[in-house]
């Protein structure tokens, strides 16, 4: 699917709590990251697509239950991950407790933002499922929390089948901030994959 300007609108209002909870009810890992290829793949092309060796701090948001965490803390001094959904923050915690250069938080964006500054922000799979304008605040409240060299790393689905944002569309919002400059891109029929670097 070939996306055109105008062919697609952002939700009218963030996807629910009580969807997502809903979908951790019904199955532990409700995107199988745990099982399906593809996601390992992704996984594995976003690590390789890291342009530092190593980073200081980084922030998950939307880490679901802390697998891909998990590969991150090998890269990073610190790692806060965060979901909104008490059940995959109880997995991430899980599946990270020997890990303690992490830390796994209850948080939904964008009313909930970190303390500090990171150098090194992951957004896997998170944006599209925000209104427009909470993408606009979470958007503008990261920028404000990546320190200048910091990398983003935004990681999304590139088609969705639907009237909706897909990977095309947010990945378009967050190149379209002032302040980033993109150096990394990878399309396939699977997903997008973009690093964009703090300039100013």
């Amino acid at each position: 699917m070939t996306r055109t300007e105008g062919d697609a609108a952002a939700p009218e209002s963030t996807v629910s709590l009580d969807h997502f909870t809903g979908l951790y009810e019904a199955k532990d890992d409700p995107w199988d990251v745990a099982t399906k290829w593809h996601n390992q793949r992704k996984y594995a092309v976003t690590l390789a697509s890291l342009p530092q060796e190593r980073y200081h701090r980084c922030y998950e948001p939307g880490a679901s239950i802390g697998l891909f965490t998990r590969e991150l803390a090998a890269r990073c001094d610190e790692v806060l991950a965060t979901d909104s959904v008490e059940g995959a923050v109880q997995q991430a915690l899980a599946n990270t407790a020997d890990l303690p250069n992490v830390r796994v938080v209850c948080e939904q964006v964008p009313a909930a933002m970190p303390d500090g500054v990171f150098d090194l922000v992951v957004i896997g799979d998170l944006l599209y499922y925000l209104s427009a304008d909470d993408l606009e605040t979470f958007l503008t409240g990261l920028l404000e929390r990546v320190e200048t060299g910091g990398d983003i790393v935004a990681l999304h689905f590139r088609d969705r089948g639907n009237t909706s944002y897909d990977g095309h569309n947010v990945h378009a919002a967050v190149a379209a901030r002032p302040g980033l400059e993109r150096i990394v891109r990878h399309e396939d029929e699977w997903f997008l994959l973009d690093v964009f670097r703090r300039v100013a």
